[in-house]
């Protein structure tokens, strides 16, 4: 029997709310990056399909990393290419100049830059300081632009850092900026341990904004280590934010931060954003049945809320859908 409360019956939208929310999946490349056991590239290709068909207005697709440092991402390549058209517009992380090269290779024309608001995030993740990786990532994000690409950027370690604890919101404003004044069209600010509260939220987007930074050009991008996502995403919203990175079934983690649990599920996003009466374009059960058809191929249930109460509504539609 079909599940009939697939959309969420609510009251009307909570003033001061925003009409409509871009969701930025980064599913494909964030949430399968630290997955251990390989996962075929045309496992990956049908995933990004899948997303797509669901109504996600971006996904991004993988990153042209070095193999070496996160194995499960060495086809980038390969996966791109098995995308084809479809694939121009997702976007792909960057890491160097190297990476870029490949992005512009494939005919890609999106691209992010990601880079850390504390020193040892910057060390460990980077193998730069803190104020080198600015150096670093000048001549990538200048070359994207003379090409016409579109260049995003995260910053990580936003709220917390497992190696320095509390991270001053003046250092995270500082580093945002710089990254941002680089070139990029977005900066997304990342709870990449899950740290974050609320009031934590409200703080930093009120310091960027008193900084000059509009809050249409800044996403948040929330892990749900302490069950704070949903919660932080509501104090966003509040704030004006209307750019959110999710992943679908909550996939993710971060190779070089251990304390770094799954990122805020899809799902469970739309589902609260959509019983604000805030649009999203995004099909749940579609999106619900790519996650389940994914869980299938990893071996184990997706840890989104969402898609655990909507699992046999969901596993029919990853069926119909073909295996």
């Amino acid at each position: 029997m079909r599940t009939p409360t697939v959309v969420p019956a609510g009251p009307a939208p909570v003033a001061p709310m925003p009409d409509r929310v871009t969701i930025y999946e980064v599913g494909p490349r964030d949430g399968l990056q630290n997955e251990k056991a390989l996962v075929p590239t045309e496992v990956k290709a049908e995933f990004v399909r899948r997303l797509l068909a669901a109504g996600l207005p971006v996904v991004e697709a993988t990153s042209f990393v070095h193999p070496r440092w996160v194995p499960q991402l060495a086809d980038a390549a390969e996966l791109m290419t098995m995308l084809g058209d479809a694939g121009r517009d997702c976007p792909v992380l960057v890491p160097n100049d190297r990476g870029l090269d490949r992005a512009l290779e494939l005919g890609c024309r999106h691209v992010a830059i990601f880079g850390s608001a504390t020193e040892t995030f910057a060390q460990k993740n980077l193998n730069r300081s803190l104020d080198e990786q600015f150096a670093m990532f000048e001549p990538t994000v200048r070359r994207a632009r003379e090409h016409g690409l579109d260049v995003r950027a995260y910053v990580s370690m936003c709220f917390g850092d497992p190696w320095e604890g509390a991270v001053p919101v003046e250092q995270v404003v500082e580093v945002g900026k710089r990254l941002f004044d680089l070139g990029a069209s977005q900066l997304s600010l990342g709870d990449t341990i899950g740290v974050g509260t609320p009031g934590h939220v409200t703080a930093l987007v009120h310091a960027f904004v008193a900084a000059g930074m509009g809050t249409d050009q800044l996403a948040m991008h929330f892990h749900d280590t302490y069950g704070q996502a949903l919660a932080n995403t509501y104090a966003g919203l509040q704030a004006g934010i209307t750019t959110y990175d999710a992943s679908a079934g909550g996939l993710g983690g971060c190779p070089y931060a251990k304390s770094a649990t799954g990122n805020l599920a899809t799902e469970d996003l739309v589902w609260m954003l959509h019983g604000l009466g805030i649009e999203t374009g995004v099909d749940l059960e579609e999106v619900a049945a790519a996650s389940v058809w994914m869980a299938g191929r990893l071996g184990r249930p997706s840890p989104s809320a969402v898609v655990r109460a909507l699992a046999p509504a969901a596993a029919a539609g990853a069926a119909q859908s073909g295996t």
